[in-house]
């Protein structure tokens, strides 16, 4: 190391490169290296682009970067005399082992400091002893060793998991090595079913009720939350994003929102985000349940909470509500926030100067604030908000007005405490095995109370339990009473009970089990009521009730047993029900995405509509289409269908059930919107609807705005609109013809533009026999067609000239070729024909083209005319006049100005009203009375050449 910079070497010895280190600025004084560690990634990264490569030294100063050429590592002063660091096991902690002068003793104290990747100090640890020396993890993350004088010491280490508990749901996440993002799993440990997602940025997992919150980062590129079949959801580009998730990863709704939220809790109305200077709170709506198609179609409407942002500082008093100003994050404080915790009623709010503010709950005021002597990282309230538990930086726990209970050892996590009892989830368990929780790692701990009165109940009766619960009320107390009561067909102390614990659906059973006659059926009832169905269900069958024991399994949804109770019994079973079933059973499987096990059920319980969503998921579009043939005409369902369609791009189909509804009006919208011009406009006239020509020229004119002008005449063309279709590509053939662009290239534009402006002839033609058919005779509609054609080309220089482009860099082209292939007196034969072609191809090509050709032939006389053309332009400069005149002046003083050899076919190519047609193959003349014509151009090819072609060489149209 030297100057700041660590140098770094190969293995042979031979530099490499210099590592700078930012933790060193304005540092004097001897320092050393006290520890480089490197996480491996085996385990994954807790973001993308994650710091891993920590490097410390004595002083307590740190950086760590992502790697060796970061430029902009994290840097820490540990404010201690650094001896050992190390990462553990997923990278996500930095153990930072030393000594650090204490305030109130002489000596030094030895302490382990923990960070995370991005320097967030999570907590310290003390350690006794005289110095230490070295540390290691644990390969789980769960312990550390550290080396104090010539001892050992181990110390527990309680992770802090993402993680929540929500409607008999453990939810928690971990990264995978293979995925940049957290997986996050949804365990439902009622029926031990595994929900998978993964999110970008995790930042936090908070639960009450039936929802969880996950709190992280937005971006703009990548969705934040993603199924394990990879559905994305979309963001908005907010800084931070918090999804409202039911207990089976579910995103109901997102907040997208411009503070960091480093500290989340939520209550069942309410979420609340913090970071240091502010915090945010979001009274959360739950839309109602939804279809897979209606989420398809994306036709929910969702009525948005409330939302407000209060600076620390502020002491809103809840009689005006807040504002959601974001510019009041931004506002700095003296004072951070470091934790809160909130209940129905209550929102806490701590300080890291240890004050503790109290405000209330739906309206943000504050109540009250309280100073501590520590600084909480933890807060917990309990169920009447009236006692808070703090946990501070040190671990020590600290509790207002709760009452000493026995402690009970245990490593779970508390997730729940409701009813005394108390629910924890060992995590630790979990985590060894994250893809497969078992449900033994669930413990529930029943208090004293609860203990005592279960007991009495076993033990002495009902009677002497009744009199210790009215002694020690509690409606968890009650409702056991009630239910050990239901059990012996006690109904008068059952009722009671129930009365007493506010159970109305209790009150209720207990009625209607006094209304029945047979004590079997009762206890059969009561047998129900406790969730024992198999037992219930036999003693239905035992006592010949079927009916009861199908209407169990109705309530309970269980239609697979449903089918089989109806299937077994004696006599014709209830079609209706039947039905029922069938689309029970294929509910099951359309819920878990089987939807080919789904369509089997469907179809017998004749669900029409739940087929049509299975066959769209399934992408089975024959099926789609055989059902939407099998509907009668304006069926409700058509539609839909035809809606579907249309999301996968099938047109016709899509065309052909907006049609059996009787919405053609959709149907052209389809074509529109799909792109099917032909079949819009062909529709539009069937149907006499006028739309279609102002919809083709303002999404023509949409396209030309935007520079696609090649597509503006893909759709005139599919449209049938072949006249602007040729304007517009003679504009373009026109262009590149300005550009000096390849001839070649120019000659297919305008070839394009010709076939266009035939393809218009023959629509004016076949439109004219029509409108004359059975009056007329052919002739009288040719030439009324022609009439009408004649009237349309005096506003167009193409409609009757629509070859001359295509001509010009036709025969540009072939005298080059012939040119450079040898045949003189050919070249010079098309070269002549340029002469007609001025208005397209600049003079100075074509007579500079013509002078080579006759230079070429030694045609003098030809070249001296084309050299007096050329020295004649008024587009030349004086330079290149004078270069013109001083290469004619070498060629004519050497050669004399006139044709030697004169054709007889040069007479022929001066014009005139008797001009001959000209090969398009040879440029020659054509003398002859049999010749090939092109039955699309209409440009000739001596008889004795077209046998060498298979394409029109103009236009490149077969040869018929």
């Amino acid at each position: 190391m030297a100057n700041g910079e660590i140098h770094i070497y190969d293995n042979q010895g031979n530099f490499i490169m210099k590592m700078k280190l930012r933790c060193l600025v304005n540092v004097t004084g001897a320092i050393s290296i006290a520890g480089i560690h490197w996480y491996h990634g085996t385990e994954g990264y807790v973001e993308p682009d994650c710091p891993c490569l920590a490097v410390c030294f004595d002083n307590g100063r740190c950086q760590i970067m992502r790697h060796e050429n970061d430029q902009n590592p994290v840097l820490i002063n540990a404010d201690m005399y650094v001896v050992s660091i190390q990462w553990n096991h997923t990278g996500s902690v930095l153990a930072v082992a030393g000594s650090q002068e204490a305030n109130t003793q002489d000596k030094d104290v030895n302490v382990v400091q923990f960070y995370t990747p991005f320097g967030v100090h999570l907590g310290t640890l003390k350690v006794p002893g005289k110095q230490i020396s070295a540390l290691s993890w644990e390969g789980g993350g769960l312990k550390i060793a550290l080396a104090v004088d010539s001892f050992i010491y181990f110390a527990n280490i309680r992770p802090d998991y993402k993680w929540g508990y929500c409607s008999n749901t453990v939810v928690y996440a971990y990264t995978r090595p293979d995925r940049p993002e957290y997986c996050v799993i949804f365990w439902d440990t009622k029926n031990n079913e595994t929900y998978v997602k993964y999110v970008k940025s995790l930042i936090s997992i908070t639960t009450c009720g039936d929802f969880c919150i996950l709190a992280a980062k937005a971006d703009e590129n990548h969705p934040q939350i993603a199924s394990k079949e990879e559905n994305d959801m979309e963001t908005f580009g907010a800084t931070f994003v918090l999804v409202l998730c039911n207990s089976i990863g579910t995103a109901l709704d997102p907040k997208y929102i411009d503070i960091v939220p480093l500290f989340v809790t939520m209550t069942k109305t309410h979420v609340i985000a913090a970071s240091k200077e502010a915090f945010y709170t979001w009274q959360y709506c739950v839309a109602k349940k939804l279809t897979a198609l209606e989420i398809n179609q994306i036709t929910r409407s969702r009525k948005e909470g409330r939302e407000r942002i209060y600076h620390v500082d502020d002491t809103p008093s809840g009689s005006v509500d807040g504002v959601l100003d974001y510019s009041k994050a931004i506002q700095g404080t003296r004072d951070p926030i470091c934790a809160i915790t909130a209940s129905d009623k209550t929102l806490i709010v701590s300080r890291e100067s240890g004050t503790i503010q109290r405000y209330s709950l739906p309206n943000i005021g504050l109540i009250q604030k309280y100073s501590l002597n520590c600084r909480a990282c933890r807060l917990s309230l309990n169920c009447n908000s009236s006692r808070l538990a703090i946990i501070d930086t040190a671990g020590v726990l600290t509790c207002f007005d709760l009452n000493a209970r026995e402690p009970i050892q245990t490593s779970g996590y508390i997730c729940n405490f409701e009813d005394l009892e108390i629910k924890s989830v060992l995590l630790d368990e979990i985590l060894k095995n994250p893809e497969h929780p078992n449900k033994d790692y669930i413990i529930n701990f029943e208090l004293q109370s609860l203990r005592d009165s279960r007991a009495l109940i076993e033990n002495v009766g009902i009677q002497h339990a009744s009199q210790f619960i009215q002694d020690n009320p509690h409606p968890r107390l009650w409702r056991l009473l009630a239910e050990a009561a239901l059990q012996k067909l006690d109904l008068h102390t059952a009722e009671q009970g129930f009365v007493r614990c506010k159970d109305y659906q209790g009150i209720k059973f207990v009625k209607r089990l006094g209304n029945l006659q047979s004590e079997s059926m009762k206890q059969a009832e009561v047998v129900a009521y406790f969730g024992r169905f198999e037992e219930a269900e036999r003693m239905y069958l035992d006592m010949d009730r079927r009916d009861l024991a199908i209407g169990l399994r109705v309530k309970l949804g269980d239609w697979f047993r449903v089918l089989q109770l109806l299937k077994t019994g004696s006599g014709d079973a209830d079609d209706s029900l039947l039905e029922q079933a069938y689309n029970g059973i294929g509910d099951y499987f359309a819920d878990r995405q089987k939807w080919l096990n789904a369509v089997q059920y469907y179809v017998q319980g004749q669900n029409q509509e739940c087929l049509a969503e299975c066959y769209y998921m399934l992408e089975d579009y024959e099926g789609l289409e055989s059902l939407a043939n099998s509907l009668p005409e304006n069926h409700k369902l058509l539609p839909e269908i035809a809606q579907m369609f249309v999301r996968a791009g099938m047109c016709e189909l899509a065309v052909t059930a907006f049609l059996k509804c009787n919405q053609p009006k959709a149907a052209v919208d389809t074509c529109v919107h799909l792109n099917q011009w032909n079949k819009a406009v062909e529709l539009a006239k069937s149907h006499s609807m006028k739309e279609i020509d102002s919809l083709l020229e303002r999404y023509a004119c949409h396209l030309l705005g935007k520079n696609k002008t090649l597509d503006a005449i893909e759709l005139y063309r599919k449209a049938s609109y072949f006249y602007d279709a040729a304007k517009l590509m003679f504009k373009i053939a026109d262009e590149e013809a300005k550009k000096r662009t390849k001839p070649l290239l120019v000659k297919k534009l305008y070839v394009l533009s010709a076939l266009l402006i035939e393809q218009y002839h023959e629509q004016m033609k076949n439109a004219q026999r029509g409108k004359a058919k059975g009056k007329n005779s052919e002739a009288t509609s040719a030439l009324a067609g022609l009439l009408e054609e004649e009237a349309l080309s005096t506003t167009s220089r193409f409609t009757d000239t629509a070859w001359r482009g295509a001509e010009a860099y036709h025969f540009f082209l072939l005298a080059q070729r012939q040119l450079y292939e040898g045949s003189v007196d050919s070249a010079l034969k098309t070269a002549l024909h340029l002469r007609d072609y001025e208005d397209i191809i600049p003079a100075i090509e074509i007579y500079s083209l013509l002078a080579l050709c006759a230079c070429a032939r030694r045609a003098f006389g030809t070249c001296s005319k084309a050299f007096i053309k050329l020295e004649s332009l008024e587009t030349l400069s004086s330079e290149q006049k004078q270069q013109y005149e001083d290469l004619a002046l070498e060629i004519f003083t050497r050669h004399t100005p006139k044709d030697n050899r004169r054709s007889e076919l040069d007479s022929l190519l001066e014009g005139g009203e008797g001009k001959l047609p000209t090969c398009v193959a040879t440029g020659s003349p054509i003398t002859e009375y049999q010749f090939w014509m092109c039955s699309i151009c209409k440009h000739c090819v001596l008889a004795q050449e077209i046998s060498n072609y298979n394409f029109c060489p103009l236009c490149h149209s077969p040869v018929g």
